[in-house]
């Protein structure tokens, strides 16, 4: 559980170091719970940000989780939240959209990590009308394999964040274009996360081992 929430929240980070613009400085993230938490501790890492603002349907978890950053703050009102964002995390569990594509300012790069069919938490407006980016191909596949998010939606308008690595011209075209990045969870990411802690523990004398 631990390493698919480190390894969910990074891939999403990821995205947010390769789409959103080097200037940015307020960040917004939808969710209080394993997700978001893992966003506030990595977000700091790929962007100098002024403030993190968090925001959940109740207050008391996102003010709870405002006291791991000294960055970030409870908001109560999401509307005002994302209409001053540069970056937006959507980290939630919601069966339907937390937040309304018009809602979004120019030039944003949105994230969204949640998966519940057969809605979801992202407006599928904006995954359809904007620059879009997936982990794989796989992600317009129907649920439960893809996104639900996604129906409908060509596989041609999207872009893997492997290319996006290996090609920078594919990813943000300029400052003004809203970016999307769309989350589905792949299990070699998993494996692969789990094999770099397990080589690190070996390397460092950690954990025990224990004959089967």
């Amino acid at each position: 559980t631990y390493i698919t929430g480190v390894r969910t929240a990074a891939a999403a980070v990821l995205s947010h170091k390769l789409l959103s613009r080097s200037a940015s400085r307020i960040a917004t993230i939808v969710g209080a719970g394993v997700q978001a938490r893992e966003h506030l501790r990595l977000l700091p890492l790929v962007r100098d940000l002024d403030e993190i603002q968090i925001c959940s349907l109740e207050f008391g978890h996102a003010e709870r989780l405002a006291t791991l950053n000294p960055r970030a703050r409870a908001v109560r009102d999401v509307k005002s939240a994302i209409e001053r964002s540069d970056v937006v995390c959507l980290a939630t569990n919601s069966a339907r959209p937390v937040i309304e594509a018009a809602w979004v300012r120019q030039g944003t790069h949105v994230s969204s990590v949640g998966y519940h069919p057969p809605n979801g938490e992202l407006p599928r407006s904006l995954a359809r009308d904007h620059r879009l980016f997936v982990e794989t191909m796989d992600a317009f596949a129907p649920p439960p394999v893809g996104c639900a998010e996604l129906t409908g939606i060509d596989p041609v308008r999207g872009t893997t964040l492997g290319d996006v690595v290996n090609d920078r011209r594919k990813g943000r075209a300029n400052d003004s274009e809203i970016t999307v990045y769309k989350a589905m969870g792949i299990a070699m990411e998993d494996m692969v996360a789990a094999n770099l802690a397990y080589r690190t523990a070996r390397q460092c004398g950690g954990g025990v081992s224990k004959k089967l």
